[in-house]
C-alpha cells in the first residue's frame, strides 16, 4: 500500500469516531461526494466496526392491525385512508410465539411486533409484556413499535425485558407537517427519550420517497445523528406506495440517492446497523448488493413488513449466497450485567413509588 493510501485509510478511520454535532452543510457534502467516493468512504467505515459480509436479520410481525388514529400520509393502516386494509384486534399471544418460534428456524435473531396504536393503553400493555417474556425465551432478540410510550410505560417494557423500541422521526422537522398532523415532531423524541431513558435500546429511522427534498434527507439524518448515543438500528426505508393513501402517486426516488442515504447513515452513525428496510422488495439485486456496500447491514427477512410485501425467506437467502453474506449472530441472552441493571431498575422505581405513597396532599 502505498503512502497516500495508507493516508487516506488512517483518515477515513479516524472519521468513523462517533460524532453528536453534525451540520446539514458536513452533511450535505456528503451527499454531493462523487458516488464511488461517497461508497468507499463508507465501507472503510463499516469495516471499522463491522464484519462487512454480516448482515443482521430481523422479522416484523403486525400484532394488531389497521384503524390507527394518526393520519401519516404513507400508511395503509391510518384510520384516515380507504386502503381495503381490514382491522384486526391484538394478536393471542400463542399465535405470536408461533410465528416467533417459526421466524427463529429460518435464521431471524431479532423477532419485532408492531401494533397500530397512538399508545398502548394499559390492559393492552400487559399483553405485550407476556409476549416481550415468552418471546424472549425463545432466545430471540425482541423489539417493540406501539406508537408513543411515557416513562412508565417505557419503564415497564423495559422490565421485562425488551431489547429494542421502535419509534421512526420518518423526516425532517421541517417536512414533517406535510406528512403527519396529529403527533408531532417533539412527541416522537420525547418518546424516544422516555425509551432511553429507561434503559431500552432504540430503532429509529426514516421513510425516503415522499416528495421531500435532498435537504429535508440531510435533515432527517442530521436528527438521528445528533441523538446522544445514535439509536442502535436505523432503518432508512423506501417509500412502498399504497393505493388510497395520499402518497400514492408521489414520483419515485432516484435509487442512486436511495443508496446515497444508506452511505451516509453509515457514515454518521458508525456503529448503528443501518437497515435496508421497507421498499427492498421494488429493488432488483444490484441494488440491495449496492446498498450493503455502502453499509447496510440489517433486514427484515419474511414475506410481508406489517401490511406489506417483502422478499420472500428463499430469495432472500439466494441473495445472501450469491454475494456470500450471512446472518449476523449475536448472543441474544441477557448477560449478568444487564440482568442486574433491569433489577436495579426495578427496585429503584418501586422504592420511589413507595416513597411517594407514603406523602399526602395536605390541602384535602
Amino acid at each position: 500500500m502505498s503512502a497516500d493510501s495508507t493516508s487516506t485509510v488512517s483518515t477515513l478511520a479516524a472519521d468513523a469516531a462517533p460524532r453528536h454535532d453534525w451540520t446539514l452543510d458536513e452533511i450535505e457534502a456528503l451527499f454531493a461526494l462523487p458516488f464511488n467516493d461517497l461508497l468507499f468512504k463508507a465501507q472503510c467505515v463499516h469495516r471499522q466496526h463491522f464484519d462487512a459480509n454480516a448482515v443482521q436479520v430481523s422479522t416484523l410481525l403486525s400484532i394488531k392491525t389497521g384503524a390507527c388514529p394518526e393520519d401519516c400520509k404513507y400508511c395503509p393502516q391510518s384510520g384516515h385512508y380507504n386502503t381495503g386494509l381490514d382491522k384486526e384486534k391484538l394478536l393471542e399471544i400463542e399465535k405470536v410465539v408461533e410465528q416467533a418460534k417459526s421466524a427463529l428456524d429460518a435464521g431471524a435473531s431479532r423477532f419485532c411486533m408492531g401494533a397500530a396504536w397512538r399508545s398502548p393503553r394499559q390492559r393492552d400493555l400487559e399483553v405485550v409484556i407476556e409476549m416481550v417474556k415468552r418471546v424472549k425465551a425463545l432466545g430471540l432478540e425482541t423489539c417493540m413499535t406501539l406508537g408513543m410510550v411515557d416513562e412508565a410505560q417505557a419503564h415497564q417494557l423495559a422490565d421485562a425485558g425488551l431489547d429494542y423500541y421502535n419509534h421512526n422521526l420518518d423526516t425532517s422537522p421541517e417536512y414533517y407537517g406535510e406528512i403527519i398532523t396529529t403527533r408531532s415532531y417533539a412527541d416522537r423524541l420525547d418518546t424516544l427519550g422516555n425509551v432511553r431513558q429507561a434503559g431500552m435500546k432504540i430503532c429509529s429511522g426514516g421513510i425516503l420517497g415522499m416528495g421531500e427534498t435532498a435537504r429535508d434527507r440531510a435533515g432527517l439524518l442530521r436528527q438521528l445523528a445528533n441523538l446522544s448515543p445514535h439509536p442502535e438500528s436505523v432503518p432508512i426505508n423506501m417509500l412502498v406506495k399504497v393505493p388510497g393513501t395520499p402518497l400514492e402517486d408521489v414520483e419515485d426516488l432516484d435509487p442512486i440517492e436511495y443508496l446515497r442515504a444508506i452511505a451516509v447513515a453509515r457514515i454518521m452513525m458508525p456503529k448503528s446497523h443501518v437497515r435496508l428496510s421497507a421498499g427492498r422488495e421494488q429493488m432488483d439485486e444490484s441494488t440491495q448488493a449496492l446498498a450493503f456496500m455502502a453499509g447496510a447491514n440489517s433486514i427484515f427477512y419474511g414475506d410481508t413488513l406489517l401490511t406489506t410485501g417483502n422478499p420472500q425467506v428463499e430469495r432472500d437467502r439466494a441473495l445472501f449466497d450469491k454475494l456470500g453474506l450471512h446472518p449476523e449472530r449475536r448472543d441474544t441472552c441477557a448477560s449478568d450485567d444487564e440482568r442486574e441493571q433491569v433489577l436495579a431498575r426495578q427496585i429503584e422505581r418501586q422504592a420511589r413509588e413507595a416513597s411517594s405513597a407514603q406523602f399526602y396532599d395536605a390541602a384535602v
